[in-house]
């Protein structure tokens, strides 16, 4: 899989790092894959979060946690990864964190995020944090729509499969959550020349672009 440039270690704080320099490789869109879970979290009746649950793909793993095996086992310990994971989260509050929540058809709007957390699970890096919405809110028989997606499609998000791609946590009885698939294909890269879509393309798209949405899988709740 192509990657971006070597980034500065600094620099090198995956997804946020990876969109700045995203015009530095000349290769084809996307450049990193990540397999979303999603959770909604409820208490006292109302909607107040979404626990965010990433996994990365084992090349973009392999490259962002180039020496943080600080004590040199030959593994990744949650501590190791605990600054990483941090920085992180904070650094992806510009691109909204890649998720947008929408509940009876209104835009939500999150807090800082809380309990940003890593671990490697076999060859993959998985990222988790909780978005706390700044207002909780009663969702009733209001559908609650959730996406994660990146607008410039540098990186490709797909839900996994299974049940516990959506789950909910702390919801009303009866409440039940779904995911329903994008029905528009991924194209092609620009390597292979697919017309429109060379890498010029790609960079000039920005986070408030809506290229990437046609590509977003959505979590669907219902309450009775």
């Amino acid at each position: 899989m192509p990657i971006a440039a070597p980034l500065p270690k600094t620099a090198a704080l995956l997804l946020a790092a990876g969109l700045a320099c995203a015009a530095t490789a000349a290769s084809a869109h996307p450049h990193v894959w990540v397999t979303a879970k999603a959770q909604l979290v409820y208490q006292d009746g109302k909607l107040v979060g979404v626990r965010d649950t990433w996994s990365f793909d084992p090349e973009y793993t392999a490259f962002v946690t180039q020496g943080l095996d600080a004590n040199k086992d030959g593994t990744l310990s949650p501590d190791e990864l605990a600054g990483l994971a941090s920085e992180n989260t904070a650094n992806l509050a510009e691109f909204g964190y890649f998720t947008k929540l929408k509940v009876g058809g209104k835009d939500q709007a999150f807090a800082d995020p809380k309990e940003p957390a890593m671990r490697l699970e076999g060859k993959a890096l998985e990222l988790s944090f909780l978005l706390p919405l700044k207002t909780p809110i009663q969702q009733g028989r209001g559908v609650a729509a959730l996406e994660v997606y990146d607008p410039t499609y540098f990186v490709a998000f797909s839900f996994a499969e299974g049940s516990d791609a959506a789950t909910l946590a702390g919801a009303p009885q009866g409440c039940a959550a779904t995911v329903t698939r994008p029905k528009t294909e991924q194209p092609k890269t620009a390597e292979a020349g697919s017309p429109g879509m060379t890498e010029a393309f790609f960079e000039a798209l920005t986070a408030a672009s809506s290229y990437g949405v046609q590509f977003a899988s959505r979590v669907l709740v219902a309450c009775p």
